[in-house]
């Protein structure tokens, strides 16, 4: 039976949920309880980085944090040096989590196993007397004279003296419209972090194959980002799309997700690759142009670049013309493609948009115009690119709102 009066109440059971209902309860006697609509805890952590959890990113300073949220960085700079990448790490590694950093800069937990960093949450919330509710939608949140009133899809109603909403990313707009009747502002939200679809591709059987060095523009704008790049049997992936597409998440919104691409496929400019390709042509002018590929690209992509190029299979370096060769160059750092449409993966989806920031107290995540009400987490119109930097915001926001709304 649920019980109907606590001090605090947090909805949502994801990673900031999480850390913000034991914060909330930590070292206290306030009644703590966190609810959850649907029948799962911590999905997100539970399918981060491939199952791993990519718990945070290697970056201790909160002047380079920042730089890494297309949304609410600069925001975030002080939370970040209360709580940042170190506490975050430190905190988890108190509790006999061991992580490691990966090359990347990613890190994660030594087991590789995300449930590692979900046992931990479980027990920290057990530890500190968090009653935890599954199939417990709330609806509306009524505020009173004193606290709130919540109204749970059951018809339940929760009496409580604080509220700290942790709705999330995916399936927020619910979330939103009792937020918008507490009359909090909200940026429209919109994916982010997602994988580009062009379905005219001539490389889509060559799914599988990457490079490790490339980046990918589009033409007329801004934006641009670099990294390795995939091909995927719907269009492209890997960091240097998923990148562009939380720079650029408005614009590409806007343009209905129908917009060209240019994928530079070995991160050197022009000129640089004209300087690569005639040294060689130099040094080995007899060589088949088709058979032998250079600047780390799979054998078969550099194939098919040469087709692109329309360069013979037999073709040899002394016998390019001026146009395939200059065609060669285009190809390697400017080949064109047409996106249309693109995939998110349901459980790892992030929005940019949500509740302005500027309608919170960034000290301690409360609403500015309503005493004892918390936002934290995604709900927020925060976003980090891929890499561990939204789970940083979650545990920023969560841990802040949790420690904050504990007192008095």
């Amino acid at each position: 039976m649920l019980q109907t009066d606590y001090d605090i109440v947090v909805i949502g059971g994801g990673a900031a949920g999480f850390f913000a209902a034991i914060h909330a309860a930590k070292g206290t006697k306030q009644k703590v309880v966190l609810l959850e609509k649907t029948n799962k805890l911590l999905s997100k952590v539970k399918v981060s980085g491939g199952g791993r959890c990519n718990v945070t990113h290697d970056c201790d300073y909160a002047a380079q944090l920042i730089n890494h949220y297309p949304r609410g960085g600069r925001s975030l700079r002080k939370p970040f040096e209360i709580f940042g990448t170190q506490q975050t790490r430190e905190w988890f590694e108190k509790r006999g989590v061991k992580l490691k950093v990966e090359e990347d800069g990613r890190i994660f937990p030594t087991t590789d196993d995300s449930q590692t960093i979900i046992n931990c949450l479980f027990a920290e919330a057990k530890r500190n007397d968090v009653t935890i509710e599954l199939k417990s939608e709330v609806t509306k949140i009524i505020k009173k004279e004193e606290g709130f009133s919540l109204k749970l899809k059951s018809g339940a109603h929760i009496n409580c003296k604080k509220v700290i909403v942790t709705t999330g990313g995916q399936n927020k707009a619910s979330g939103y419209d009792w937020l918008k009747q507490l009359g909090l502002k909200i940026e429209r939200p919109i994916p982010s972090l997602f994988t580009f679809n062009v379905p005219d591709s001539d490389l889509k059987d060559l799914l599988g194959l990457s490079v490790n060095k490339g980046y990918v523009q589009i033409p007329g704008t801004k934006w641009k980002q670099d990294g390795p790049i995939l091909i995927t049997h719907w269009g492209f992936s890997a960091p240097a799309v998923i990148k562009l597409s939380a720079w650029a998440a408005i614009d590409l919104f806007d343009k209905s997700y129908q917009f060209p691409i240019l994928i530079n496929w070995i991160g050197l400019d022009e000129e640089a690759t004209r300087t690569v390709l005639n040294d060689y042509k130099k040094q080995h002018p007899r060589k088949v142009v088709s058979t032998n590929q250079l600047l780390e690209i799979p054998s078969r992509l550099w194939q098919r670049i040469c087709h692109k190029a329309e360069i013979e299979e037999d073709k040899r370096y002394v016998d390019l013309s001026k146009k395939q060769f200059n065609k060669l160059i285009e190809m390697l750092v400017r080949c064109p493609f047409e996106v249309n449409g693109k995939t998110t993966f349901k459980e790892e989806f992030v929005t940019c948009g949500g509740v302005n920031l500027k309608e919170v107290d960034l000290k301690n995540f409360e609403a500015k115009k309503i005493p004892g009400l918390y936002l934290a987490g995604e709900v927020l119109n925060v976003d980090g690119v891929t890499g561990g930097f939204n789970f940083q915001h979650a545990w920023t926001s969560g841990y802040l709102s949790g420690t904050s709304a504990s007192q008095g």
